[in-house]
C-alpha cells in the first residue's frame, strides 16, 4: 500500500515538474521563437531580439557620411521671388549697387494659401407649361448627389482610409483648416461614394490577381461591430488586394480564391489544402521561429531545433545572396542540396520526439511545398511580402477596433487595396481616387489598377 502511494506521488510530481517546464517554456515564447506578433513582446524581450551594444557614438549623422539635403523645387514649381541685395560692403560698410548675381545662393520657403472652400450653386428652375405641367431642371451630368465635391471626397477617403485619423478627427481639421462643417454621417456617406467608385476596378484587380505566376496570402483579425471577422490579403509583384471574410475557413477562403493558378506563397494553414502542395511555398520565416521554439526545449528536442536552425541558416544565408543578385539560381539550388537533405532527415528524426514531434510531421506533410524557391523563378521563401502589406490594417484595427457595418467593411477593403496597389506602382493615391469618383459621377468605369497610369 505505502509503495503504491509513493509511486503515485511519484508519478504526480513528475507530470507536474513537465508542467511547469512547459509553462516556462511559454513565458519565454516571443516574436522570434513563436507566431506571437513583435507587438507583444516585452520591453526586456525586444531589447533581447534588437541585440544592439552601444556604439559610444553621438547619435545622428557620423563624420564622413553622405549628407541628405533637401533638394530645391526647379524654378517652374517656384510661385514667387525676393530678390535679396546686400547694402553695405561687410568689411568696409560702402554702400553697394543692386547688381545681379549670375549664381544667386537660393533660400526656398513652402507655405499653403490661405484656403477658402469653392462653393458652387445649382439652381433648378421650375417653369410651368402652358398645358398646367410644371417641369424642373435637371442637374448636368457628373454632379455630386450630396454636399462633397470629387476633390473632397477623395480627401476624406484618404484621411481615413490610408492616415486612420478618426471621423471626428477628420471632422475637426475640415472645420479647422478648411472651413467646413460636416456631420459625421456625412463623413460615413462619402466612404461609401468612393468605396463604390473604385469597386470595379479592385474586383478586376483581384480577377488580374488570381491569374499571377506567384501571389503571396495572408491573414489577420479584422472586427466587425465587435464580431470576429478574418482579413485576406492577395500581394504580387504589381498588385496588392484585400477581402474580409466571416471567418478564416476554407469555405470562406475559396469564395475570394476561386480559381487555382500559379504558384500561392503562404503559410501551413490547413485552409489552403485545396491548392496543389507542389505548387505552393511555405514560409520559411515561420519555420525558422518554429526551429527557434523547438531550440528552447531539453534533450533530444533542443538538439535537434539547434541543428534545424543551423542547417537552415545556412540556405537562407546563400539566398541573401541570390536576392542580391550575387549568386544565381541555379549554384544555389546546386550548393543547397544537400542541406536540403540533412534538413528533411532531421526533421523525420524529430517525428518521434515528444513535444515537437507532432509539428515535424506536419513540416514533413508538406515537404513539396518546402522547397520551390530553389528551382521557381520569381517565388521567395518566404511571406514577408503578404505580411508586410497587411501592417497597415492591423495599426487600423487597433486604431478603430475594426469597422461597425458592412457597408465600412467594404471600404476598409476596397480603399486599402487601391492604396497599397497604387503605392507599389508609384502612382499617386490622391488623383486616382478622384478620377475614380468623378467617373463613377459620369456612369462610367474608373481608371484601371492593373498598370500604371
Amino acid at each position: 500500500m505505502l509503495l503504491a502511494i509513493v509511486e503515485q506521488q511519484a508519478a504526480t510530481i513528475a507530470a507536474q515538474a513537465a508542467e511547469i517546464e512547459e509553462l516556462k517554456r511559454r513565458l519565454g515564447e516571443n516574436s522570434s521563437n513563436s507566431s506571437k506578433p513583435p507587438s507583444t513582446d516585452t520591453p526586456e524581450q525586444r531589447k533581447a531580439r534588437n541585440n544592439h551594444k552601444p556604439s559610444g557614438r553621438a547619435p545622428g549623422g557620423q563624420p564622413g557620411h553622405k549628407a541628405n539635403k533637401r533638394e530645391l523645387l526647379p524654378p517652374s514649381q517656384v510661385t514667387s521671388t525676393t530678390e535679396c541685395f546686400p547694402e553695405t560692403c561687410r568689411r568696409c560698410e560702402t554702400r553697394l549697387p543692386k547688381r545681379r548675381d549670375v549664381d544667386p545662393l537660393r533660400h526656398q520657403v513652402v507655405e499653403i494659401p490661405e484656403i477658402t472652400p469653392e462653393v458652387h450653386e445649382y439652381r433648378q428652375h421650375r417653369v410651368e407649361c402652358a398645358c398646367g405641367e410644371t417641369t424642373c431642371g435637371s442637374l448636368p451630368l457628373g454632379t455630386p448627389t450630396g454636399i462633397l465635391g470629387p476633390r473632397l471626397l477623395s480627401l476624406v477617403a484618404l484621411l481615413s482610409g490610408e492616415m486612420h485619423v478618426s471621423r471626428r478627427k477628420v471632422q475637426r481639421l475640415l472645420s479647422d483648416v478648411l472651413g467646413i462643417d460636416i456631420s459625421l454621417g456625412c463623413l460615413s456617406e462619402s466612404e461609401e461614394v468612393v468605396s463604390d467608385a473604385v469597386a470595379p476596378a479592385v474586383d478586376d484587380a483581384v480577377t488580374h490577381a488570381l491569374a499571377a505566376n506567384v501571389k503571396h496570402v495572408d491573414a489577420t483579425t479584422w472586427y466587425q461591430n465587435g464580431a470576429y471577422r478574418s482579413l485576406w490579403v492577395m500581394a504580387t509583384s504589381l498588385l496588392t488586394v484585400f477581402y474580409v471574410a466571416t471567418d478564416g475557413s476554407r469555405q470562406e477562403l475559396q469564395k475570394w480564391i476561386r480559381n487555382v493558378r500559379g504558384v500561392l506563397v503562404s503559410d501551413r494553414g490547413g485552409q489552403f489544402d485545396f491548392w496543389a502542395m507542389d505548387r505552393r511555398q511555405i514560409c520559411w520565416a515561420h519555420l525558422l521561429r518554429k526551429f527557434a521554439s523547438f531550440s528552447t526545449r531539453k534533450g533530444r528536442a533542443g538538439e535537434l531545433g539547434n541543428a534545424l536552425l543551423t542547417w537552415s541558416a545556412m540556405i537562407y544565408s546563400d539566398w541573401h545572396l541570390v536576392r542580391a543578385g550575387t549568386m544565381s539560381r541555379a549554384d544555389f539550388r546546386e550548393g543547397n542540396e544537400q542541406r536540403r537533405l540533412f534538413v528533411e532527415k532531421l526533421l523525420e528524426a524529430a517525428t518521434s520526439v515528444p513535444g515537437i514531434g507532432g509539428s515535424c510531421k506536419n513540416i514533413l506533410a508538406h515537404r513539396a511545398a518546402l522547397w520551390l524557391f530553389f528551382s521557381e523563378a520569381g517565388v521567395e521563401p518566404t511571406n514577408n511580402h503578404a505580411e508586410r502589406e497587411l501592417r497597415d490594417l492591423v495599426v487600423w484595427r487597433k486604431l478603430t477596433f475594426g469597422s461597425r457595418s458592412d457597408r465600412g467593411t467594404r471600404f476598409a477593403a476596397n480603399i486599402s487595396s487601391v492604396v497599397r496597389t497604387c503605392r507599389k506602382q508609384g502612382r499617386h493615391v490622391f488623383e486616382y481616387l478622384v478620377q475614380a469618383v468623378n467617373a463613377r459621377l459620369r456612369n462610367r468605369r474608373p481608371p484601371s489598377l492593373l498598370v500604371a497610369g
